[in-house]
């Protein structure tokens, strides 16, 4: 299709804008300024950003942290309890790297028809890209509401090739970042000086979850903000610890190593050997006096700390274990 001179000088304009923020520029901000400059080029209502986990061989996607434009704040933890069902963000994480795109309120799942109507997300468009070593995606996902045109062919080229020079960018800055690490760590997370995540090790949030029932994901446990504010270089969580290091407007998080810590925990090795060896959520369910539900959750947070996507990486990460011995 023709491209015009001006929508050219447009493109280019937004892409070296990219390059004029100062290296100590939080990932954040580039997200936060790449996206306005998106909306320049393309024009949308609303838009949703961040890191996702989950539509790996079925299994459920989360939300770990996200950025945003137009949205409520409670955005992302509404969207969390309809993501199983989520048809649309499903297709989006199974073709990595390309546009997806819908029109209308309309779908056979109640709560996904009511989530979109409430929010007016009546043409959507998404893309999402692996996050290597991360265990995680990232994802941007763009809304116009009921009485604005749905998008065309030219503006989905568009968002692909601009959020590709985007995500880059933001991908290299992040990395750059736990590079300055002076600690050797398990997994790694940047935070504001407020708490809130920047980027997130999917191995990180997992162990978050677990010592916190309550965590929601977008910012650092209310339990661990004084020691962040007070300026410490280690916070302590039961056994583990926690580094904490100054990066520029960021801080850098590092969870410390576990001595011989097991490559899973027991219940979820289990569950993840049968799978790679060929058993079905129902079969291992039933061997194991699990529910299937326990079965998908178990896998999907094994696929996490392994930070693998499908399940023939699953099988090679997994060679030489064996199945966890009964309890008496």
């Amino acid at each position: 299709m023709p491209t015009s001179l001006k929508t050219l000088e447009a493109f280019s304009a937004a892409v070296l804008a990219l390059d004029q923020l100062p290296p100590s520029a939080s990932p954040a901000r580039l997200m936060a300024e790449g996206m306005a400059a998106l909306r320049q080029l393309l024009p949308f209502d609303a838009a949703w950003w961040g890191e996702c986990s989950g539509g790996m061989d079925g299994l459920a996607p989360r939300n770990w942290l996200s950025g945003r434009l137009n949205l409520g704040a409670d955005f992302a933890r509404e969207w969390n309890r309809i993501g199983a069902v989520d048809r649309f963000a499903a297709a989006s994480m199974q073709q990595l790297d390309a546009a997806v795109w819908s029109s209308g309120y309309a779908d056979p799942e109640p709560a996904v028809e009511a989530f979109a109507t409430r929010h007016d997300l009546f043409h959507a468009m998404a893309i999402t890209r692996a996050l290597p070593g991360s265990g995680l995606m990232h994802f941007i996902s763009l809304y116009r509401g009921q009485h604005a045109p749905a998008f065309d062919a030219a503006q989905r080229r568009v968002f692909e090739l601009f959020s590709a020079h985007l995500m880059q960018r933001w991908s290299r800055r992040v990395t750059a970042l736990l590079g300055q690490s002076r600690v050797g760590a398990d997994a790694h997370a940047l935070v504001d000086a407020a708490g809130e995540f920047v980027y997130l090790d999917a191995r990180l949030g997992l162990w978050l979850r677990e010592r916190f029932p309550a965590w929601q994901g977008a910012q650092l446990p209310a339990e661990l903000l004084p020691g962040l504010r007070s300026g410490a270089t280690a916070l302590s969580v039961g056994r583990r610890r926690l580094s904490l290091q100054r990066c520029g407007e960021l801080w850098l998080l590092g969870l410390a190593p576990q001595r011989r810590a097991p490559l899973l925990p027991p219940r979820e090795l289990g569950v993840a050997l049968l799978y790679a060896h060929g058993h079905t959520h129902k079969q291992i369910a039933r061997e194991l006096g699990l529910s299937p539900s326990t079965v998908r959750t178990y896998l999907r947070d094994a696929y996490q700390r392994l930070g693998v996507s499908t399940k023939a990486a699953l099988a090679r990460r997994l060679e030489g274990q064996s199945l966890p011995a009964p309890k008496s």
